[in-house]
């Protein structure tokens, strides 16, 4: 699935990664950049995932797949499960190579654009995830031990399984420490250590990785405009339907940026104006933690969106050293 074949040449199949904080404009810069170099985009984005949650995950719209040239730019891995079903890192890796196989196999080039670390670093990095056959409802039984014993139980998990991750993450981030513990189980592996760990002569990829960076006093107030954009379009209303729906606030979906603080407002644990306010603080935090996870990663060449008069020139710069970088054609 991962080789392509010719005589006695193995030719490892080509990919572009690209990342960065929240907010930064990777949906904009990806399609004009899939645009030049004939490409389709997977999203590497653990919320976009699920189907009803558009807003809150700021979604790329169909209208939006529209490249300034014209073209439709496919995207993958988007609105393909409930927001009730269990996903997990291991399930976004076999999708995820899945549909880089097939993209190159159309002789276009696979664009895997998102913010969530580890998502990413399982696809172009050998992440060996256990099948947990033995334990399907394993995130079920951790959120049901939350719920009956309060996320410390989880955080005395964490704290005996990664002291080092239990320090990064707050005792009541019911989420992360989920995926932490759950990680562990399924790969032998620490969540830290798999952040230490990223060899690349072992992928299974021919690949460059790109990064888009905004300093954060220009940065977060993005994100607060963002969130005030979001509340505009119907953020609330969507989160309102979803729990009509019989989704419930302790589903691992529903803890995402967005969707646990407009929940809180909705069954009565926080004031609109609170939960507004948490949001926008929750989302730059996230935002800065995304950026600490891809730091480390020396394989990224980064590029400050501040460097450039508008995101044309930038993206036209980037797609310049893929087309170089992977010997690929740019039109």
């Amino acid at each position: 699935m991962i080789v392509q074949e010719e005589g006695d040449r193995i030719e490892r199949e080509k990919l572009v990664v690209i990342v960065g904080p929240t907010a930064v404009g990777k949906t904009e810069i990806s399609i004009r950049i899939a645009d030049q170099i004939n490409g389709e985009i997977i999203s590497g984005d653990s919320m976009q995932v699920y189907r009803g949650m558009d807003i809150g995950t700021a979604k790329v719209q169909e209208k939006e797949m529209i490249s300034p040239r014209g073209r439709k730019i496919p995207h993958h891995l988007i609105d393909i499960m409930d927001p009730d079903a269990n996903f997990s890192a291991a399930d976004f890796q076999h999708l995820a190579r899945k549909a880089i196989h097939e993209i190159n196999g159309k002789g276009k080039i696979p664009l895997l654009v998102g913010g969530t670390g580890l998502y990413v670093n399982s696809v172009i990095d050998p992440y060996n995830f256990m099948e947990m056959e033995h334990d399907k409802n394993f995130r079920i039984t951790l959120l049901d031990e939350a719920e009956r014993s309060g996320p410390a139980s989880l955080y005395h998990q964490l704290c005996r399984i990664d002291p080092e991750a239990a320090q990064r993450i707050h005792p009541n981030d019911v989420r992360r420490m989920i995926r932490a513990i759950e990680v562990f189980y399924q790969t032998g592996k620490t969540i830290t250590e798999l952040r230490s760990h990223r060899p690349d002569q072992s992928s299974p990829y021919s690949f460059v990785m790109i990064g888009l960076y905004l300093e954060r006093d220009l940065l977060y107030p993005k994100i607060n405009d963002r969130v005030d954009q979001m509340i505009k379009m119907g953020l609330i209303e969507e989160v309102s339907e979803l729990l009509k729906k019989g989704y419930h606030p302790r589903l691992n979906s529903m803890q995402g940026l967005g969707y646990r603080q407009m929940a809180a407002y909705l069954t009565g644990i926080l004031t609109k104006e609170e939960a507004i306010r948490l949001l926008k603080r929750d989302t730059r935090r996230f935002a800065k933690r995304q950026f600490t996870w891809f730091k480390r990663d020396e394989r990224i060449k980064w590029y400050h969106i501040t460097d450039f008069s508008e995101k044309t020139l930038c993206a036209e710069k980037i797609t310049e050293y893929i087309g170089r970088t992977l010997g690929i054609p740019v039109e």
